[in-house]
């Protein structure tokens, strides 16, 4: 029986070097079996996850040697923190480790949905030379309206200003002095809204940031502004997004999370016919460079978190 479950993809190299230490049980379709994954937990000492496995009262009850739980990522809204707390379980999320993706996730949609000229291949490989109909924007001159002012939120603040664009950010956690600040005019949430050719979204869900932005707040930003969410499904409302890009009354926008993952496709049928809207499956902060970091700083934690007796 394994000592470490590991739920969802992890990079191997960091897979062999936690199964050198303990026995270890690497099975990504594990998230999709629960039943399976119920029996595997009943030896395991630590268990890896994803954004998918639902880490709940009836998963813990099932580990009752659980120890640590490690997040191959940085949200926890898949993990009930305080129910780990109060069976001694520690929740090591890989806080760091993919914000480099993220922020290059979001300068390029905004690159991408700004500029216009790479959503239509189908039309040029057709014939067609809509020349006029895709001249786009440009980045630089444009203001970045960030919701959070974190650590990705930051990294997204340095690389858009390094490419010419004024800085706004509502954050009302980060202390007035931090350096952050240098960059980026601290604004209300109404100051985003209004004052950004693109907004991005670098919130956790909580019952203060569900639907965040919805009707209203859409209606607040300019008309060819652009939306993008890398962050978590829940903080947009979907419906209102699809009307607003369906009437115009957005530029674009960019979705990488939904309120139901994986996106199915009776929640998707909104989005159909939407030129100007970016549809990704929750991977913003997953390329093979950040998959190798976030792995290997589990590792490491769990590792440590288990005695590491290799």
């Amino acid at each position: 029986m394994a000592d470490i479950v590991i739920t969802e993809f992890m990079d191997e190299a960091a897979v062999g070097r936690l199964a050198h230490a303990y026995d270890t049980l690497y099975d990504p379709k594990l998230v999709d079996d629960p039943a399976k994954l119920h029996d595997h937990l009943t030896s395991a000492r630590a268990l890896i996850v994803r954004n998918r496995t639902q880490v709940r009262e009836s998963l813990l009850s099932m580990g009752p040697r659980l120890r640590v739980v490690g997040r191959l990522g940085v949200g926890l809204d898949n993990i009930d923190v305080a129910a780990c707390k109060a069976r001694s379980i520690a929740v090591i999320p890989a806080t760091g480790a993919n914000d480099l993706s993220v922020a290059e996730y979001v300068i390029t949609s905004a690159l991408m949905l700004l500029r216009g000229a790479y959503l239509r291949s189908s039309e040029v490989a057709a014939g067609d030379w809509p020349r006029q109909s895709m001249m786009g924007r440009e980045l630089a001159g444009k203001t970045m309206g960030l919701i959070g002012y974190g650590s990705i939120a930051r990294e997204v603040a340095w690389r858009a200003h390094m490419m010419g664009m004024q800085i706004v950010a509502y954050d009302p956690y980060l202390m007035a002095d931090h350096p952050g600040w240098q960059i980026a005019r601290n604004v209300s949430l109404d100051g985003v809204l209004e004052f950004s050719d693109v907004i991005s979204l670098h919130t956790p869900l909580t019952d203060a940031t569900r639907n965040m932005i919805d009707a209203e707040a859409l209606s607040r930003m300019k008309p060819d502004a652009i939306l993008i969410n890398a962050a978590r499904g829940g903080i947009v409302d979907e419906a209102a997004l699809a009307d607003a890009l369906k009437a115009e009354r957005l530029g674009g926008a960019a979705l990488d999370v939904f309120e139901t993952e994986p996106l199915t496709a009776e929640a998707g049928e909104k989005f159909k016919g939407l030129g100007n809207l970016v549809l990704t499956p929750h991977i913003a902060g997953v390329t093979g460079e950040s998959n190798e970091r976030v792995s290997h700083l589990i590792a490491d934690k769990v590792l440590e978190a288990l005695g590491n007796k290799a």
